[in-house]
This record gives structure tokens, sequence and C-alpha cells, in this order.
């Protein structure tokens, strides 16, 4: 495997709260994560935190023309790193995820065969859908005219489900009975149900209630409790302003954005999340009314601002982890401890 040499350091400050305890090849957009399309592309990845002689931004998305383009020793061409696609803000997880579907399906899918679909289905454009072995699909609708429709190895989409493509469901995961998703990433062993469009679920999370989610990227081990809604537009259709943590000042997200959690964080039933919300790394989110439009990192609750205990936010995040038959480990708690100690907030 040849391998390939990935610069972060100055593009992993603008991706908060994700690249808070990932490196950025390890976000997930599309099916795969940046990392597994290098790998599926015969690269194997180098992350540096500097510039160095023959590293790359590490947030550009690795695509065929982009392979073609390093095989051939132009991609260091400045013209040809600008015109490649790259996630410089975690909304633009959201805004690139349709069409990271449709390239990673094409890769993992070329010269496979899908698995049978069940003729208890409903299924347009079945040509372009896709079934790993193992997974579950009875009386769904699938329709995949706007976009492929994948679903991992051992997953399940429960009976009632509407589904419209582009769409990827992780191994393991679950879609459950009635669910309307239309356009969405659902990573590996995550739930879900209620409403989505154009989300992204990391790995390991639940949205497993009636609720919407809309244009919203959910890291991983994260909960939304039942109930659990968003904002994705204002209510005056203005652009949508995101706080920035690296700068310390709100952005523009254009006109739809909606939530964008951190790992490890958690929101109490009914919870209605405004529109363009930030929440940081391991929070529980509870509180009246609308959330603030930012949630620092080991928040409790809001209205007003606490901050969680190191000790019992990591004892939560332990047991929620036996629900998937995971455990901590020590570098997650390593990190989390980092990330505790460093958090600068008003909540002490």
């Amino acid at each position: 495997m040849n391998q390939i040499v990935l610069n972060e350091q100055e593009v992993r400050k603008d991706l908060f709260p994700f690249t808070r305890n990932r490196s950025v090849v390890d976000l997930r957009v599309g099916i795969l994560t940046l990392r597994e399309k290098w790998n599926r592309f015969g690269y194997d990845v180098k992350i540096v935190d500097s510039s160095v002689p023959g590293s790359i931004p590490a947030n550009i998305i690795p695509t065929s023309s982009v392979i073609h383009a390093i095989d051939n020793l132009t991609l260091l061409n400045s013209k040809l790193i600008d015109d490649a696609k790259s996630v410089k803000h975690p909304w633009e997880i959201y805004q690139l995820n349709g069409d990271c579907i449709r390239n990673d399906f094409s890769q993992i899918t070329e010269h496979r065969n899908s698995e049978a679909i069940s003729p208890t289905n409903q299924v347009i454009n079945s040509a372009n859908v896709f079934i790993e072995k193992g997974a579950k699909v009875e009386y769904a609708i699938l329709n995949a005219l706007t976009g492929p429709i994948y679903i991992g190895k051992n997953a399940e989409v429960m009976e009632g489900s509407m589904i419209r493509g582009p769409f990827a469901l992780g191994e393991g995961s679950v879609v459950k009975m009635g669910t309307k998703i239309y356009g969405a990433t659902i990573g590996p062993y995550s739930i879900v149900g209620g409403e989505i469009k154009n989300s992204i679920l990391f790995g390991f999370s639940n949205k497993a209630h009636d609720g919407y989610l809309g244009d919203s990227v959910i890291g991983e081990w994260c909960n939304l409790g039942a109930g659990t809604s968003n904002s994705n537009l204002k209510n005056n259709a203005a652009e949508v302003e995101v706080w920035n943590d690296h700068s310390r000042k709100f952005e523009s997200a254009g006109t739809k954005c909606g939530l964008l959690m951190g790992d490890y964080s958690r929101s109490a039933i009914n919870t209605t999340f405004n529109t363009g919300t930030v929440v940081g790394i391991s929070c529980n989110v509870f509180g009246s009314g609308l959330t603030p439009k930012f949630i620092p990192d080991f928040s409790w609750g809001y209205n007003p601002f606490t901050k969680y205990r190191f000790e019992t936010a990591l004892r939560d995040i332990a047991n929620w982890k036996k629900l998937k038959n995971q455990s901590v480990d020590d570098i997650e708690i390593t990190t989390l401890q980092h990330i505790f100690e460093e958090t600068k907030t008003n909540i002490e």
C-alpha cells in the first residue's frame, strides 16, 4: 500500500467539535470516513501537524480524480488542491454528504452483487440499491431515484420505514418502524427513528424516537432523547450563524443548519435545539425553552450552565458504552481528561 502524508495543522481548528478528539481523516462524510476512503484507493495515511514537503491538507476528500492527480504527481499544484472538494467547516459535512455517498457507493459496490431484495419491499430504481450480507429489510419503501441506497452488513430496516436516497446505513445499525429518512448517513451500530433529513450520525449513536433531525451532524456515542427536535431554518429565512470555537465568533453556515453535536453528548426528552446549535464533547443537555446556540464541553444542563464532574461524566460514558457491549479505553480517558482540563468556559 502506498503512503499519503496529510497535514491537519491548519484545517483541524475550524472543525470543532468533531476534531476535538479525533483526526480530520476520521470524519465520516458519505458512507466512509476520509481515512477509509484513502485506504480503499490503496493509500495508507500518515498524519503530520505541520506543513512538510509532499504533504497535502488532511481535509481533502479523496476521489478518483484526486487519486489520478496524485498518481501523476500533479496534486501538489496549488490550483488542483484548491479545486478538490474539502471539508473546511463542520456544516460542510452534511452539505457534501450526498455526493460522497454517491462516490463511496460506486467504490464499494463495483464488481459486486447485492444480496436479494425481499419482495415485501416497494423499491424504485433497484439497480441503485445495495444490501450487504446479513442485512434485513422488510416491508419498507426504498426510493433510489434521487441517489443510491446502501444497507450495511447485519443492519436492519424495520417495517413501514420510508427511505429516499442518497442514504447509507452502517454495519449493525437499525432503522426503527415507520421512520422517514431522506438523504442521510447512519454510521455503524446506531439506532434511528422519527424523521431525518440530510444528516449524519458518525456511529454508535441513537436518535431512536420521534422528533426531527435536519441538516445536522451527530458525533459518536450520542443519544437524543425521545421527542428531541432541531430547527434548521430561521423563521425569517436569514442566514444561520454558527459558533466557531477557534475564532471565538459566529460564522455564516448558509440558510440551513441544524445541530452539530460532539461525541459523548446527550439530550433529555423533548429537547428543542435552536437553529445552528453547537454542542461540545460530553454534554448532558437539559433545560427549559430553546437551547443556547453554543453549549461548551462538559456542560451539565443550561439555564443555568453548570459543569459535569469528570468522574461522573466518565461513569456515564462507560454506562452508555456497555449498552453496545463496548468499554472506555485508556486513550479515551486520557483524551477526555485533557479536554476537560483545557475547556475554557465560564461554567465552573
